[in-house]
């Protein structure tokens, strides 16, 4: 479970290392390179070579939609494909952030795994980066109050958010979800403070897990 802590130093010492991090890591694209990608699936095993055919069929119908109509395309396949398992189960990690194809590839993930497939689906039909947010919350579930990871999508930077979750299978605003309260947000282009009083964790931390993800992402022809 991610450790409680987060403070506004924190915030400024992540700023600073995205900072470093685009001048260190190569600019990634979010054209999916199609035959890398089948081929990155093929050395997984058949169910991954599948599981990445019907992403790439997915690609496609989602790009033909208007931007709301593809959120929604997106964010139920992943829900559909994706079982919810803790990362110990999955991977014998406390806190592991799947590719895409790993995820598809096992058929399970956490919330960060859901967050992290739909936002590389949604980028690769076509959906601007600075529209989208992965957001670290405070859920309340069950009587509990727990960490958990949401994507966000932005039709205009002013505007309510939707929010693609896999614990709520349509997509709501913000404003519908209740149970939800931000703590911090970020993408491939910066990181937010959150209007939470509590953390889901810590930032750098989460960066370095994100540097990861970029890695194994570009591999597999993002």
């Amino acid at each position: 479970m991610p450790r409680p802590g987060l403070t506004r130093r924190w915030l400024l010492r992540v700023c600073a290392s995205l900072a470093l991090t685009a001048g260190v890591l190569p600019t990634l694209s979010y054209a999916l390179d199609r035959g890398r990608w089948l081929e990155a699936a093929t050395k997984v095993s058949p169910r991954a070579l599948a599981e990445a055919q019907q992403m790439l069929q997915l690609i496609e119908r989602a790009t033909a939609m208007d931007e709301v109509a593809r959120v929604s395309e997106v964010n139920g396949f992943v829900n559909k494909h994706i079982e919810f398992r803790d990362d110990i189960e999955v991977w014998g990690k406390i806190d592991y952030w799947a590719s895409p194809l790993e995820s598809l590839a096992k058929g399970q993930g956490d919330c960060e795994d859901y967050a992290i497939a739909k936002y590389f689906a949604l980028l690769s039909a076509g959906m601007p980066v600075a529209k989208l947010r992965m957001v670290y919350v405070r859920a309340s579930l069950g009587g509990r109050s727990i960490a958990h990871m949401v994507l966000a999508y932005y039709a205009q930077p002013s505007a309510e958010p939707l929010i693609l979750d896999n614990l709520i299978a349509d997509v709501r605003p913000a404003s519908q979800r209740p149970d939800l309260q931000p703590v911090f947000s970020f993408n491939g282009e910066g990181l937010w403070q959150g209007v939470g009083a509590t953390s889901a964790g810590d930032p750098l931390q989460r960066l370095s897990l994100w540097r990861d993800l970029l890695a194994k992402a570009r591999a597999e022809g993002f």
